[in-house]
């Protein structure tokens, strides 16, 4: 048995985080699809107020705890009293000054059936609200990236730099750009989907293309940052307006930060947002990405001079990127079955019917890491 001091220190895992709030429940330890950021008390008064009231979604979806808040409004777990299944639930004022969630709905809408893109189950209004109602999803890449000491194997990082391009790929494929890539927007399934990468938050999405005529967007600056500054790209620094290319870039700083463990541009501090961005922006400038990439296979700074080099319009070569990582990752010697997912005996699985509580008075000692084939317990004896 785990003294007091240890136990508390297992559930300090189970906290909000900048994205994807976790939930503590005696079954399960859920992460949902959202961006969460600290919660105000008149939010905690209007929740509790909500959940007393037995707030009911679309006849059949029961709010039971809120996991988190953003600009938007509010994230609960929620169960469909008809079959018991519990799903994430967004709900944000219909009086608010910036509305998002019937856009990210829409976005959601016309991205639904991709690999890892999670499923909408309803959008709508109850009472005095806007609702999204959508999947349940795992932990997100930071997450676990800051469960695992901050350090992701070599082969972790090629692993899942093979799906995320993938995934971005594909919201490209379909008319969009996401603009705001970043380890918290990148979350794990749960149950049969525990094998899959998932990518969510889509408020800040845009068309960059005409669906009908595949027309582009039109070249522009003097435009505002959109996005994360740790992780956007150069041109957005610079107030260009956002493509494909971006996104690539924004990846290509997300797996470098894998890598590192920090960014050269992190822990700058500033007097203003706007300050700390141009300090931000000064950093990434005058960093080469040679400077950047220093001691990491060479396939790195080759997928960010790459990226870089895109035109405004340039449909990225996504199967290239893919197989610098492939070819490295073959090159390392790692072996793995059709280069995908295949984590065996899954640790969320096992998850879903063990009680995760008890797991962790059981076993002393204990931290959850992620290594390519699987989830496992490595004890420290």
């Amino acid at each position: 048995m785990l003294n007091r001091s240890v136990a508390m220190m297992c559930l300090s895992v189970c906290l909000n985080h900048s994205s994807g709030a976790v939930w503590f429940c005696s079954n399960q330890w859920l992460f949902v699809a959202a961006s969460v950021s600290v919660q105000t008390k008149a939010q905690d008064v209007m929740a509790n107020m909500i959940t007393n009231k037995d707030f009911i979604v679309a006849t059949k979806y029961k709010l039971i705890r809120k996991i988190g808040s953003g600009s938007f409004g509010d994230i609960y777990v929620s169960i469909n009293v008809t079959n018991g299944e519990e799903v994430a639930i967004k709900l944000e004022s219909n009086r608010a000054r910036h509305p998002q969630l019937l856009y990210e709905s829409k976005v959601y809408r016309i991205l639904q059936g991709g690999v890892g893109i999670p499923h909408i189950r309803w959008y709508g209004t109850e009472r005095e609200y806007n609702v999204l109602v959508m999947d349940l999803l795992g932990p997100s890449l930071e997450d676990l990236f800051n469960f695992c000491s901050r350090r992701f194997t070599m082969k972790t990082v090629l692993m899942l730099a093979d799906q995320m391009i993938g995934r971005i790929e594909y919201v490209h494929v379909k008319n969009f750009i996401h603009r705001d890539i970043k380890p918290d927007n990148f979350l794990m399934g749960i149950g049969r989907h525990c094998n899959k990468l998932f990518l969510i938050d889509f408020g800040l999405a845009k068309k960059f293309r005409d669906s009908r005529t595949r027309a582009h967007i039109p070249y522009r600056e003097d435009k505002n940052l959109t996005g994360t500054a740790r992780y956007a790209s150069i041109n957005a620094h610079l107030g260009i307006e956002q493509s494909r290319r971006d996104d690539m870039e924004s990846l290509g700083y997300v797996l470098m930060y894998f890598n590192r463990g920090t960014l050269p541009w992190q822990g700058l501090k500033a007097a203003t947002k706007k300050q700390k961005y141009e300090k931000i922006s000064e950093k990434k400038m005058s960093t080469s990405v040679e400077m950047l990439c220093k001691g990491f296979p060479s396939e790195f700074p080759m997928y960010l001079n790459y990226t870089r080099g895109l035109r405004f319009d340039e449909a990225p070569d996504y199967m290239y990127l893919r197989q610098l990582f492939r070819i490295l990752f073959r090159t390392l010697n790692h072996q793995v079955v059709n280069f995908s997912y295949s984590y065996g005996k899954c640790f969320w699985r096992v998850l879903a019917h063990m009680n995760w509580f008890q797991m962790i008075l059981s076993e002393s000692r204990c931290t959850l890491c992620i290594d390519f084939n699987a989830y496992y317990l490595r004890s420290f004896f």
